[in-house]
């Protein structure tokens, strides 16, 4: 065994640090714009090792052997995997979902004819069962370890690392990047273990391994040595402290910018173009930043460009009462730009003064959702207008009427004359609503500030708070950063819902769960009952009360309900809850770090 181990370390080391020899023998090779890359059997070849040794050790996994054994090996195929990971992210999405799944059960509504509901099989699963403290049967385990055993090898053998471009590869390190600073290192993906950090030290090296093998195509060779040193010295931030220690927020700030701005410098120095057909852009350098998403992939396709023009009129019907029923109310009505665009109330009022069935939720950085309302039931923002239009307790209005009495307006027959050739339809007021909402991305809260180093305000605190929001209490593992919305990185194609067990009430004592079936509906599906859409934590200083029922008044209250272990924690009846029923342990001081950087987040406009 120990003879094995030492010639799988031999090889990934000869692997990872090519030999004299080998660099002479590739002096020839450069990197092409229009063509495949001369890199992709040599990059292919490394995704086949890290593979290899991946299925290995997970061939070892059987319930005959001691729990310490199958620990062993498990935690050496996870090794594997994550060398792998930056690869599997890029060229093989669809199994890096697969393989990294939360132990959640998964349920896939398409119709009320075709629910799927899938049991996780994956690394995360099978760290719970083999370090958890819970008794899993061995069938149970057999069910998720033989997944893996067959799906590895099949992920290798159904590879597409065949015509890949120099660029595909660059933005392969790109999204390597991005992962481990937006989720990577939050505990997403180590539940129990909470090995997050050397796993991002694991996916490091691969990203060293890549430039490595483009050394020589590198025309300014000092940033071939600026990249070396700089996964080097993130490396040993990373190595330098423990979990729940680490300063997330230097890292960010000092090594992923960083390394996003050497992601430009070798864009440029191979004279190729990263793909503007993507969630992100580009040719951003800081993560907290306005130009860090591609915004037009958060549209729908073929919308009108965003201009000044289309916001403001956008703006202005936003603001316009004569688009309801009864000529009283207007979207400002329940997002009200002081209260970063809620309404202070527990549930949102509408027509009548008659109470909604749900809390106001914020418009600001709302483009950056897949899906809209608690419960998801609009796919963008222009469907989200449709819903609010035919809602008889919002505007019960169609919007052909709509139309018409903004057609009789001269005011927004010149606007509609400038901005869409005089044409006033349903299709075109919603898009100049959606393109108003779209514009509330500002990215100059005091923390983004910071981040940005347009400032250095941030107090000890607050960076503790930011720390342990990123770490220790896990909030990260649901509201992702920069957006701090449940919009998944590095693709940040999906939006998730989750099940905390939110109670009616803030009196923890006597915990009533809310009524609220959130997700059960339309389809009836009991697995999603009390699912809701996790929303953002950014300007959460105004949008008090919160929750989707607007329970909670303070954020000190909703701290103490996720340290308590949420709806199950607290006691109640949660089958299906997402959120861990394990008390986080927070202490006072932490918790008060916690809410100062919260607060740091409220954007200087509001």
């Amino acid at each position: 065994m120990k003879i094995i181990k030492v010639l799988f370390k031999i090889s990934f080391v000869f692997i990872l640090f090519s030999s004299c020899k080998k660099e002479i023998k590739q002096s020839n090779k450069v990197v092409s714009v229009n063509n495949d890359s001369m890199f992709n059997d040599e990059i292919r070849q490394y995704y086949f090792q890290t593979l290899d040794s991946t299925a290995h050790y997970m061939k070892r996994i059987d319930t005959l052997k001691s729990i310490e054994e199958n620990r062993s090996n498990f935690l050496e195929s996870r090794k594997w995997y994550k060398y792998a990971e930056p690869l599997l992210i890029a060229y093989d999405y669809e199994n890096y979902l697969s393989m990294n799944a939360p132990n959640l059960l998964k349920v896939e509504m398409e119709d009320a004819t075709e629910i799927k509901k899938i049991k996780p099989k994956s690394y995360q699963v099978l760290e719970e069962y083999l370090f958890g403290d819970e008794t899993i049967s061995n069938r149970e385990l057999y069910r998720v370890y033989y997944y893996l055993q067959v799906r590895i090898p099949f992920v290798r053998r159904n590879h597409i690392i065949i015509k890949q471009r120099d660029r595909h590869h660059l933005k392969m390190i790109r999204d390597g990047i991005v992962n481990i600073a937006t989720k990577g290192i939050t505990g997403f993906d180590s539940p129990i273990l909470a090995n997050s950090l050397t796993d991002a030290v694991y996916n490091y090296e691969t990203i060293k391994k890549i430039i490595y093998i483009y050394k020589n195509t590198f025309k300014n060779h000092s940033l071939f040595t600026q990249w070396i040193t700089e996964i080097d010295n993130a490396i040993s931030f990373l190595k330098s402290s423990d979990f729940d220690e680490f300063d997330r927020y230097s890292f960010i700030k000092h090594h992923t910018n960083r390394q996003l701005e050497l992601i430009n410098n070798t864009a440029t120095d191979w004279n190729i173009q990263l793909s503007q057909s993507r969630a992100l852009n580009p040719t951003s350098t800081n993560i907290f930043s306005e130009t860090f998403f591609n915004k037009k992939m958060f549209s729908m396709p073929h919308t009108p460009e965003t201009t000044e023009e289309r916001v403001n009129l956008g703006k202005t019907l936003f603001n316009d009462k004569a688009l309801s029923i009864s000529g009283t109310i207007s979207c400002a009505t329940c997002h009200v730009k002081e209260k970063a665009f809620t309404d202070g109330h527990k549930l949102a009022i509408g027509l009548d003064g008659t109470p909604l069935q749900r809390n106001s939720p914020t418009l600001v950085y709302a483009m950056y959702q897949k899906t809209f309302f608690y419960d998801g039931r609009a796919s963008e923002l222009e469907g989200q207008i449709v819903n609010v239009a035919n809602n008889e307790n919002e505007f019960h209005i169609d919007l052909n009427t709509i139309s018409k009495r903004i057609e009789e307006n001269p005011k927004y027959q010149r606007l509609f004359d400038s901005v869409y050739n005089g044409q006033i339809n349903h299709l075109n007021v919603r898009n100049a609503i959606a393109t108003y909402i779209r514009s509330l991305t500002p990215f100059d809260s005091k923390f983004d500030r910071n981040m940005q180093n347009l400032e250095k305000t941030l107090s000890k605190e607050e960076i503790l708070g930011f720390n342990l929001f990123m770490g220790k209490a896990a909030c990260a593992t649901c509201h992702f950063p920069p957006t701090f919305y449940g919009t998944v990185p590095p693709k940040f194609d999906e939006t998730e819902f989750e099940n905390i067990g939110i109670t009616r009430t803030v009196d923890f004592n006597h915990a009533v769960i809310d009524e609220d079936p959130g997700l059960y509906y339309p389809f009836e599906v009991e697995e999603r009952r009390h699912f809701f859409k996790t929303a953002t934590i950014r300007n959460i200083a105004l949008t008090a009360p919160y929750m989707h029922n607007g329970a909670f008044e303070t954020l000190e209250e909703v701290l103490e309900f996720y340290n308590s272990g949420g709806g199950q924690g607290l006691g109640l009846d949660v089958p299906y809850q997402t959120l861990p029923s394990d008390p986080l342990n927070l202490e006072k001081i932490e918790i008060d770090a916690i809410i100062a950087f919260m607060k740091t987040l409220t954007d200087q406009e509001y």
